[in-house]
């Protein structure tokens, strides 16, 4: 049945088309934004959630050792 309700939609051979070329481009926005960023900004942003404030971010350290 619902094999017949897609077949009577005019143009629905676009749809997967459309929606694959949405997921690549935002896939390609990503990962250029992953190598675009400021790694200090990425360390910073990992941090948050046990600083939370903009005075304890400033106080930690950079170790440019660990993998980000």
């Amino acid at each position: 049945m619902d094999k017949n309700v897609l077949r009577a939609i005019a143009g629905v051979e676009i749809y997967p088309i459309i929606s694959f070329v949405i997921f690549f481009l935002f896939f390609l926005g990503l990962l250029a934004y992953v190598f675009v960023v400021n790694r200090q900004h990425v360390h910073s942003m990992k941090n948050l959630p046990l600083f939370g404030g903009e005075d304890e971010t400033s106080s930690t350290t950079f170790n440019s050792n660990l993998p980000c």
